[in-house]
Order: C-alpha cells, then sequence, then structure tokens
C-alpha cells in the first residue's frame, strides 16, 4: 500500500466518522431540546394526517419556501434536484454491481452537470445582486456555495476533460472508492484532478454538521411545522410530559374573564 493509498484512506474514514457523529449528536440535540409551547406556523393541521402531509410537503416541494420567494425556490429546487441525480449517478463507484437504472443514469450527465452548476451559480449572484439578500448573506453562505461549485467544477472536468486522464482511470478510481466501504480499499490513483475532487468531496462531508447544510435533518424537528394546531382543544405544558393522566383528570384552567364576572371572583 502506498502512502498516497493510506493517505486519502485515512482522510476518507475521518471524514465520514466526523460526518456521522456530527449528525448524529445535532439529531440528539434536535430530539432533546423541549417544545414548551404550540407555535405551528398558522394555518396549520389539526391532525397527525396532516401535519405528515405538511411535513412532506416541505421536504419534497419547498413549499413555504415557494410562497416566501419564488426566484430562490427555483434556484434551490433544481440544484437539490440535479444534486440527487448526480448522487444517484455516482453510487455505481460505491458497489460492485448496481442496478441498470443507476447505470443508465450516465446518458445524462451533459445535462445534470452543467445544471446543477448553473443552479448553484445562480444561487450565488442572487445573493450578490438583490439588496435584501446581500444583507442576510454572511461568510458562510458564499464559503458553502463556493465549496459546492468547486465540486461540480471538478466533476465535469473528470467527465469532458479528456487532458485530466480521469475516464483513463475509472476502474482504478472504482476498485479504490469502493474498497473503502469494504476496509480493503486499492491503491488510490494518483491523477490530480481526482483527487482534488475527493478531497472536496471528503471536505463538504466534514463540513456537513457544521453547515446550513444540516437543515436536510433539522427540517423534522421544526416545531413550526411538526406541531398539531390543536391548542385550544388540547392542555399543552410540563404537566403533561410528567403526569399526562393528572393533567387528564383536571378541571381546564377558567379564562381570566371568569375570574372577574363569575362566582370565582373574589370579592373587592
Amino acid at each position: 500500500m502506498t502512502w498516497l493509498t493510506i493517505v486519502f484512506s485515512a482522510y476518507f474514514y475521518i471524514a465520514v466518522d466526523i460526518f456521522l457523529v456530527g449528525v448524529l449528536l445535532k439529531v440528539w440535540k434536535y430530539a432533546a431540546t423541549p417544545a414548551p409551547l404550540k407555535i405551528p406556523l398558522t394555518p396549520a393541521p389539526k391532525t397527525g394526517i396532516g401535519v405528515g402531509s405538511r411535513v412532506v410537503q416541505e421536504v419534497v416541494l419547498f413549499k413555504s419556501l415557494f410562497k416566501s420567494n419564488k426566484l430562490i425556490w427555483a434556484g434551490g429546487y433544481v440544484f437539490h434536484l440535479a444534486g440527487l441525480f448526480v448522487f444517484m449517478k455516482h453510487l455505481r463507484f460505491l458497489f460492485p454491481a448496481t442496478p441498470a437504472f443507476f447505470d443508465n443514469l450516465v446518458n445524462f450527465d451533459l445535462y445534470t452537470g452543467f445544471i446543477l452548476l448553473s443552479a448553484l451559480a445562480f444561487l450565488f449572484i442572487l445573493r450578490l445582486v438583490i439588496d435584501r439578500h446581500f444583507y442576510i448573506s454572511v461568510f458562510n453562505d458564499y464559503l458553502l456555495l463556493g465549496l459546492l461549485m468547486c465540486i461540480a467544477t471538478t466533476g465535469l472536468l473528470s467527465r469532458f476533460w479528456e487532458g485530466g486522464g480521469v475516464r483513463a482511470d475509472l476502474p482504478d478510481i472504482k476498485m479504490f472508492v469502493g474498497g473503502l466501504f469494504t476496509f480493503n480499499p486499492g491503491t488510490v490513483p494518483g491523477n490530480r484532478l481526482f483527487l482534488i475532487h475527493f478531497s472536496l468531496v471528503m471536505l463538504l462531508l466534514i463540513y456537513f454538521p457544521f453547515s446550513k447544510l444540516i437543515h436536510a435533518v433539522g427540517i423534522f424537528f421544526s416545531p413550526t411545522r411538526n406541531q398539531i394546531d390543536n391548542s385550544r382543544k388540547k392542555r399543552w405544558g410540563p404537566w403533561t410530559v410528567k403526569n399526562p393522566r393528572r393533567a387528564k383528570s383536571q378541571d381546564p384552567v377558567p379564562a381570566p374573564h371568569a375570574l372577574i364576572v363569575g362566582k370565582e371572583s373574589p370579592d373587592p
């Protein structure tokens, strides 16, 4: 095993460990954080099925973003679709054999790669030319978009630039990447373009739990999206968690006006 293989193999396992531990810690933090108040974003569903439908629409269609800003929704939606397509296309490098469906995705490389890069460039330009977006943007926003564009650019060069020589090394690349998942990596190819692309992807994995990309997990824990709008029908508070039977048997708290005009109002 060459020293280059050792370095990049170690880089891969460190990046994957940071990614998995970081995401799991974020999930634990989101799940353990109490939500003492009912704060669903109205109009909110009043049943569990409605809440599930709402979350699915947010994840699949970006419904709230569509209502708030059509330009960002268009750029973001195209970026996510193209990114999903590119990810599925790369699955053939991870496994010895993949279904024909994934192999046929290679035929659409010409479209998805450039669409992904164009969508990222569009989102980057939006933050620069629109005053409101420029005002709320921070350095990390540009850093993340820049990193994603670098990954897309090196990926496109690997696919279409013959001088890069990546296509000639594809069998060795597949052996190396596939072997990483079985803890038996092959010799890493010395192709510089591949090594740059691989390093950038690992850097993205390391950065993922600490960046805005973690919204891919956080959306499922958002109380404004996953709460049922039943605050007028059911008690909601710490007592419902500590002793739900006792809370159910108690009478509802009288409204403030009842203390003033009713029999329960104190004599002056």
